[in-house]
């Protein structure tokens, strides 16, 4: 098991760029009058796995490397060859057993029965024979060349909050629980050169709330296809990055350490000499302790500069997410197709102008 994702086959070949998801989608393209279809169908099939995983008991973590697999098998695939509700079933069994989290096969296709047997998915071919959803297994970790090690970006979001994911005693309902091993590249070669990560430099202090809304961000990342062109890490990045810009609790909490707010300039003012008629507080004081967590507490942009990372990448993504929110305000799982052509003759003519704010927590299905 590869424990450093620059050394895994995630890095090295899943990867791509998007000239190979245009070609991964070309026999798919003649079925479909605006490309854009295909991006909604996206969004269908990754919202048909997260009500699947809930309903198998699924943690997000394990919902997330089935729509990982689901996303690999269709580069080699298209939906018009396969049945995309068989490959998702089979997506959720695998893997719950790469997660470590493994499911009777019977449940998989009792509850895929159930849940697509309803008015909204209307399938009635799923085949109820165990046998069927085993044959598509082999199928699925052939074509996925038996790489199973799949790295998300909820590591490293925890990991640069500040908060401690290696924490024992945390519920199995928190953020730490989901965080798999290896993503900081903790393993191979962890002893080379110096340690940063546990010593708490270099970390943002970020609220719950704050941590939710980027922890949110992530998951509905993957109604899109981000997760087959950016490595997690930058992924984690943006997600804080859109945290800082549209979260207003965490605007507030921050705006005293921007250097051209009010607050930083009334303290910076303040800065000087102590008045002699101010008694100095003791050590022991818990001002003092408040105070001096107050000085410590990470410059937003400061942290984000400061990151090894490539800011106007961080900037690509940003756009793309709230590209994809302004995709998904139009979506809608029970259009028709008369809808459909209306819905497009009239985002030709006057393009929907909505704020960002609007987008960022409001559907949150994971």
């Amino acid at each position: 098991m590869a424990t450093d994702f620059w050394a895994s086959s995630h890095y090295k070949r899943w990867i791509v760029d998007r000239a190979t998801l245009k070609q991964a989608r070309a026999d798919d393209l003649v079925y479909v009058s605006e490309p854009e279809c295909l991006e909604f169908l996206a969004i269908y099939f990754a919202n048909i796995i997260s009500k699947l995983g809930k309903k198998l008991g699924f943690r997000q973590r394990v919902i997330a490397t089935a729509t990982v697999f689901f996303r690999r098998f269709y580069l080699k695939n298209s939906y018009c060859e396969t049945d995309p509700y068989l490959v998702l079933s089979a997506c959720c069994y695998v893997a719950a057993k790469a997660e470590e989290s493994p499911v009777h096969i019977k449940n998989v296709v009792a509850e895929s029965r159930a849940l697509f047997s309803q008015e909204q998915y209307n399938v009635k071919h799923f085949p109820s024979d165990n046998s069927k959803l085993a044959e598509m297994e082999f199928y699925l970790v052939d074509d996925l060349e038996c790489d199973l090690i799949v790295f998300h970006p909820y590591r490293t979001l925890l990991a640069l909050c500040n908060k401690d994911f290696g924490n024992s005693n945390s519920s199995s309902d928190s953020p730490a629980e989901e965080a798999e091993a290896g993503e900081l590249g903790t393993g191979i070669g962890a002893d080379d050169g110096p340690r940063y990560w546990g010593t708490g430099q270099g970390q943002l202090e970020l609220s719950e709330g704050g941590l939710q809304t980027a922890w949110f961000i992530i998951n509905d990342t993957y109604r899109s296809e981000l997760c087959l062109i950016y490595p997690p890490h930058l992924i984690a990045v943006t997600a804080i990055y859109l945290t800082l810009v549209l979260h207003t609790p965490t605007q507030n909490s921050i705006a005293h350490l921007l250097p051209y707010s009010p607050a930083f300039n009334s303290d910076s003012s303040n800065s000087g000499e102590p008045s002699q008629t101010t008694p100095h507080p003791r050590r022991s004081s818990r001002t003092s302790d408040s105070s001096s967590k107050h000085a410590n507490q990470q410059d937003p942009i400061d942290f984000l500069a400061n990151l090894n990372v490539s800011l106007s990448a961080i900037a690509t993504i940003a756009q793309e997410i709230i590209s994809m929110y302004s995709l998904w305000n139009r979506y809608r799982e029970d259009v028709t197709a008369e809808e459909m052509r209306n819905m497009n003759a009239n985002a030709n003519m006057e393009p929907e102008k909505s704020s960002p704010e609007r987008f960022c927590i409001r559907r949150h299905y994971l």
